[in-house]
């Protein structure tokens, strides 16, 4: 079991890098080609429409070729991509890989999840927890290696290094033997390890007290789980749009160069890891709902400063803190949402996750544009609005969510009563 979850960090970490190397060089990129912020975001867009693609097919994939099958395809994929992206070629080819790379990162990400919480029988949460600090570490180790190459003007040479980093996984995972954790990661029908089966139990008892509403959830779940979904696409959408643009925020601001613009990403994702070695112990003590609140409130605060002081000394402080209060806030409200509707555990995670990419794939678009129309002072307070968004989504998730509490917990009494 150990070998499996520190390949499956091993795996994290290469998403982790994949996620954040458009953001660390695009404005060579932009140069090299001769585009505008809209096109950068087209590019980024594109690769999260593959990502919300194969976190929706992981489930199916998965049924057909296995475990290890899944995942051999979707760093196969992710591989090819990166060396077709090293060859820089022609703008329509790369717009073209971007959502075979994004579908690469995105299966991975979907089935090595799974993978890990199925399969790790004592301390799921520390297993899962290992996993997200590894993808912080490379979202932290790319935009540093991508100054140094900047500085060198070898930028290019970034996306072959994740293309060897992904090659190489993919052999790991071809040629690694887990001992007695071989069978299960072969093929196995759907179903068959348990979890398949206790959620389809669970819709068809909620089903038969006439509760279904919408794939098997109760229909009074069904707006905690709008609320949920909505909130997971603007938190990962608004993520995705500040670490990407991060860069060139800095350099049109606060007149920095491009390689310590990159070097910047660096510090959100350096708080980012930093938080989140620390988030799981503070959401247990304080709770998940209390644990939220306080960090999109912290959130929404340093968004605001940050569009209102645009000194570079208090912009470094502003993005260490916002990495700080952003690193807890997907795991624990992936966490929170699921304590809510117990039995579905990995349909709501599919669905939540799903939602986070299509948010990936609009948002970055979205933010190009109002760089293109507007400025950076524009696009600080846009990013500021989304966050205040956040806030108001989580305080009625919240408000919805201990009803949802209440009635699970009647539920319960009312089967322990039978």
């Amino acid at each position: 079991m150990r070998k499996l979850i520190w390949l499956g960090c091993l795996s994290y970490l290469i998403i982790g890098v994949a996620h954040v190397v458009g953001g660390a060089i695009l404005e060579q990129l932009m140069e090299h080609y001769g585009l505008t912020y809209k096109d950068g975001g087209q590019w980024i867009m594109n690769q999260f429409l593959g990502f919300l693609v194969g976190v929706l097919l992981a489930p199916s994939i998965t049924a057909r070729v296995g475990k290890r099958g899944a995942v051999l395809i979707a760093l196969g994929v992710l591989t090819v991509s990166e060396a077709a992206y090293s060859l820089l070629l022609p703008w329509g080819w790369m717009l073209a890989f971007a959502p075979l790379a994004g579908l690469g990162f995105g299966l991975t990400e979907a089935v090595v999840g799974a993978m890990i919480i199925d399969m790790v029988k004592n301390g799921k949460a520390s297993a899962m927890s290992r996993l997200e600090t590894f993808f912080g570490v490379g979202a932290l180790l790319i935009p540093i290696a991508a100054a140094y190459l900047i500085q060198h003007n070898v930028w290019q040479v970034s996306f072959p290094i994740l293309a060897a980093m992904s090659g190489i996984t993919f052999v790991l995972w071809l040629t690694m033997s887990f001992g007695e954790l071989d069978n299960q990661l072969s093929f196995i029908p759907r179903g068959a390890d348990g979890e398949g089966d206790k959620e389809t139990a669970a819709a068809l008892e909620a089903h038969s007290e006439g509760l279904s509403g919408f794939f098997g959830y109760p229909r009074q779940a069904l707006p905690f789980l709008l609320l949920s979904a909505l909130f997971f696409m603007i938190y990962v959408g608004m993520e995705m749009s500040f670490s990407n643009y991060l860069p060139s925020i800095l350099i049109v601001r606060s007149g920095v160069d491009e390689a310590s613009a990159a070097a910047v990403l660096s510090l959100f994702w350096g708080t980012m890891v930093l938080g989140r070695l620390f988030a799981g112990v503070l959401a247990d003590r304080m709770g998940y709902s209390r644990y939220l609140i306080i960090a999109t409130i912290g959130a929404a605060v340093v968004f605001i400063l940050m569009a209102l002081m645009g000194q570079l000394s208090w912009m470094l402080v502003f993005v260490g803190l916002s990495g700080l209060f952003f690193s807890g806030i997907f795991g624990i409200a992936l966490v929170y949402a699921n304590a809510l509707i117990p039995g579905m555990t990995e349909r709501t995670t599919s669905l939540l996750v799903a939602f986070g990419g299509l948010g990936g794939a609009i948002f970055p678009r979205v933010t190009g544009w109002i760089m293109d129309q507007f400025n950076v002072q524009s696009t600080l307070w846009y990013n500021s609005a989304l966050v205040l968004f956040m806030l108001l989504l989580l305080a009625a998730m919240l408000v919805l969510g201990r009803r949802q509490g209440q009635r699970s917990r009647m539920a319960g009494e009312r089967k322990a009563s039978r």
